[in-house]
């Protein structure tokens, strides 16, 4: 398999990009084929760095993000993750929304055969938030 066969549309990944989408409406989502689609195994990508827009006060919320998923004939590319992922700081939007909606946008994507995404939102007026969005195929 030759280079441009292993990275199919990867507009990202290896060029020195560092302009953000204003928002996940914005953003692409990369992905490239699964190796080894014949085998159920698991993905986990951390994101302990995580923020978005609370749609009331408009301040930053932080968050602990985690996407773990099994894929099927594709996988999600890092490094529009991180682009992806990032757009949300512009976006005002309730952490509950924000967790199902990158569920949302990274199966429409990849297709997985399960994923779970897991949002760990700092504490607000001495309450922490988690919240827990599950896809299965």
């Amino acid at each position: 398999m030759n280079e441009s066969e292993e990275r199919p549309n990867l507009t990202l990944l290896g060029r020195s990009e560092s302009r953000l989408p204003a928002s996940p409406d914005d953003a692409k989502l990369e992905i490239f084929p699964n190796r080894n689609p014949e085998r159920d195994y698991w993905i986990t990508l951390d994101c302990p760095e995580f923020t978005s827009l609370c749609p009331v006060t408009g301040q930053p919320d932080f968050a602990k993000l985690q996407i773990r998923y099994i894929p099927d004939a594709s996988c999600v590319e890092t490094k529009s993750l991180k682009f992806y992922l990032a757009s949300f700081r512009n976006r005002p939007s309730f952490n509950e929304e924000v967790v199902n909606r990158i569920l949302t946008d990274l199966v429409a994507a990849t297709d997985p055969r399960h994923m779970i995404v897991t949002g760990q939102f700092g504490s607000r007026g001495g309450i922490a938030l988690s919240v827990e969005a599950e896809h299965v195929k």
